[in-house]
């Protein structure tokens, strides 16, 4: 596995609050069923998902701490469940995330959800309870993007090759959750940005570099992981193929494209006083904006940080088959999909805290 590549992000901060959100994180996981036994249980904890929301967050206490860890919990557990056959199903996949789709524009969960659902359910409401309804629906959509994309995933691996870069990038940014890390950071922070501010090019710029550069350095690592499971939208074997290189020369080239991203958005970031004063931004949005910006920057460096330590990339290959699933229990299921509902485990979704 490749955790001996580097990339020239800044050190990462901490949330003190660390320790109380694994406490929470652990009960949680247990409450919503994402974890389905003890062995599933010890695997899912040593990827220490509080730590990343900790170190990409470092703003973030208490119960915004606690939201973000489950978060960051819920994308890898959900992720895992495409990494056996309905993963390679692009109709099942539609059909399974339509319904999740359909919760974050405000339906509720149905009777019996499995656990993948009870816990976006929960999550969901817990980061909307209170929120402005101008955030509740550009997240709405963000959620919907990185469901919607899944299916698409699912397309490459019976595709069976890499796509062109272009391509990639559109499902790649979808299935990474695009910029639902940022908009939950944004939220614990308790930003508010003026409409004007949020859609310049500048800071639009910036956020799919800091989208960009997090997929692509997490293609690095995840690499030997995917490449094992059939996953075609990977950065490092898009390279490879496009423009016909070693894998030597593809991390090399990875690594080029996170840097240029990486400069791109200092140099956009130097841009931002600019333009708050050319916007005539009161001095709280002025400040809003500027710790947006320290929100972007955090979550680069510390999902790198994390990514360079969890025993999730580093041990997978002693405790998960190598062509199998990440997660060791499968908790996602779809109407019309074989093994739906699952008759003997149903799960009711926890009260909104």
């Amino acid at each position: 596995m490749p955790q001996d590549v580097t990339f020239g992000l800044p050190a990462a901060q901490i949330s003190p609050d660390v320790d109380g959100a694994r406490r929470h994180h652990l009960d949680w996981v247990r409450r919503t069923g994402l974890a389905a036994d003890d062995r599933s249980l010890a695997w899912y904890v040593s990827w220490d998902m509080p730590r990343l929301a900790a170190l990409g967050f470092p703003h973030a206490r208490g119960p915004a701490l606690d939201l973000l860890a489950d978060a960051m919990g819920f994308f890898f557990v959900f992720d895992d469940q495409f990494d056996g056959p309905l993963g390679r199903d692009p109709a099942g996949t539609a059909r399974v995330c339509q319904a999740l789709i359909d919760i974050a524009h405000g339906a509720p969960p149905p009777p019996g959800a499995d656990p993948c659902t009870t816990a976006f359910a929960d999550i969901r409401a817990r980061s909307t309870d209170g929120a402005h309804p101008a955030w509740t629906a550009r997240t709405a959509h963000e959620w919907e993007y990185y469901f919607a994309a899944q299916a698409h995933e699912a397309r490459g691996r019976l595709r069976g090759t890499p796509a062109g870069l272009r391509t990639y990038l559109e499902v790649r940014r979808g299935i990474a959750a695009t910029d639902l890390p940022l908009s939950l950071g944004e939220r614990a922070a308790g930003l508010t940005l003026p409409a004007s501010a949020f859609h310049s090019p500048e800071l639009r710029l910036m956020r799919r570099a800091a989208i960009d550069v997090t997929l692509m350095c997490n293609d690095v690592y995840s690499l030997e992981k995917e490449e094992a499971r059939g996953d075609m939208d990977n950065l490092v074997l898009v390279l490879e193929r496009a423009r016909r290189l070693t894998r030597g020369e593809a991390l090399t080239a990875a690594r080029g494209e996170v840097d240029r991203r990486l400069r791109r958005f200092d140099r956009l970031a130097a841009q931002v006083p600019a333009l708050c004063t050319q916007l005539a931004l009161t001095e709280r949005e002025h400040a809003d904006v500027a710790a947006y910006v320290r929100v972007m920057t955090a979550w680069m460096s510390g999902y790198h940080t994390w990514q360079t330590e969890t025993h999730r990339y580093r041990d997978a290959p002693r405790v998960v088959p190598p062509s199998g699933p990440g997660h060791l229990a499968r908790l996602l299921f779809a109407r019309g999909h074989d093994g739906w509902p699952p008759a003997a485990t149903p799960h009711t979704p926890p009260s909104p805290r």
